[in-house]
This record gives structure tokens, sequence and C-alpha cells, in this order.
């Protein structure tokens, strides 16, 4: 057993080494958050959505942004698409390929961003939900895996963890990049 907690603590060791190697990396990580910060500052909002884990961690950020991350502050307007009503109710009445995307037709503006977590990039009601914030002006912001999948080509900044064939390596990448991003934007607008 000890073998196997090695291999696997080893392994995402790895991928985060592998990320942090490529320096574009980084560029991205600061542009990303740069497109967040101004979207705050300029009064709009971060809306987050991904499915499954995917979707822990979309509801991870908003929370720490509008709750509380490592210091008292205003809260910061972020909120997540994960109300299993409302998730239950539009999947039931228009399929789950639109539960994200009717939501930013309903709440999102001009000067939002989404904040798009897909481990593929080939999530039908993330794909969806791009298109969206396309129509309504918002910046699209993607954290991927794999080979980015067509999310790649829906985005303003897409941020690829390093290849797996397995989805956790790219959640670990993604939960990482999530709290850079929750610090940076409290430490520029809180």
């Amino acid at each position: 057993m000890k073998e196997l907690i090695l291999q696997q603590l080893t392994e995402a060791q790895q991928s985060l080494e592998a990320f942090i190697a490529d320096a574009n990396n980084l560029s991205l990580i600061e542009q990303a958050v740069g497109i967040m910060i101004r979207s705050i500052k300029q009064g709009g909002k971060i809306i987050s959505c991904g499915n499954g884990g995917s979707m822990c961690d979309a509801m991870h950020f908003a929370e720490e942004l509008c709750g509380r991350f490592r210091n008292n502050r205003k809260p910061l307007p972020a909120l997540s698409i994960s109300d299993p009503a409302y998730l239950t109710c539009t999947a039931n009445d228009y399929g789950f390929e639109f539960v994200f995307s009717r939501f930013i037709e309903g709440l999102g503006n001009q000067g939002d961003i989404l904040l798009c977590i897909s481990t593929s990039g080939n999530s039908s009601n993330i794909i969806q939900a791009a298109y969206a914030a396309r129509n309504k002006k918002m910046k699209v912001i993607a954290l991927t895996g794999k080979d980015g999948g067509y999310l790649k080509n829906l985005c303003d900044v897409e941020i690829r963890a390093p290849f797996s064939e397995f989805a956790d390596r790219a959640q670990e990448i993604h939960i990482k990049l999530i709290h850079c991003f929750i610090l940076l934007i409290e430490k520029a607008v809180a």
C-alpha cells in the first residue's frame, strides 16, 4: 500500500513540476488574473462552472472570493452555477447541455467573467456556457487538461494542466491555480 501512496504523490509532484517548468503558464495565470481584477474593479462579477469535481472547484473558487480566503476583507462578486434546484429544473426542461448557458443568458452581463473548469475541455454544457458568455460579451477563462478539447477555441485565456489520462491529475493543478487566482485577486482588489 505504501508503494501505491508514494507513486500517487510522486505523480502529483511530477505533474506540478511539469506545469511550473513551462514559463508560459505563469504568464497565462497573470493574464487570467488581470482580466478578473479589471472586471471586479469595473463592477463585474465572476461566474464559475464545472461538472463533478470541477463543479466542486468552481464552488470553492466562488465561496472563497465572496466569503473569505486568508484575510478579512470585503466580499468579492463571485458565484458558481451549482444550485441543485436550478440545475435539475433546467436539465429536466431544456436538457443537461444547457444548465450553464441558460444561467449565463439570465445573469451574465457584458464585463463579467466566466470561469470554465473542464478536465477534458469537451463537456457540452461547458461549451454551451462559453458560447453564451461570448454572446453576452463576457470574457472566458478556462482551466483544462488533456489537449484542451473544443473549449480551448472559445476562451480568452486557457490554462491547461499537463497531459494525464486521469482527471485527478488535472484537478490537482486546477485547485492550485484557483488558490493562486483568489490570492492575487484578493491582494489587488480587497
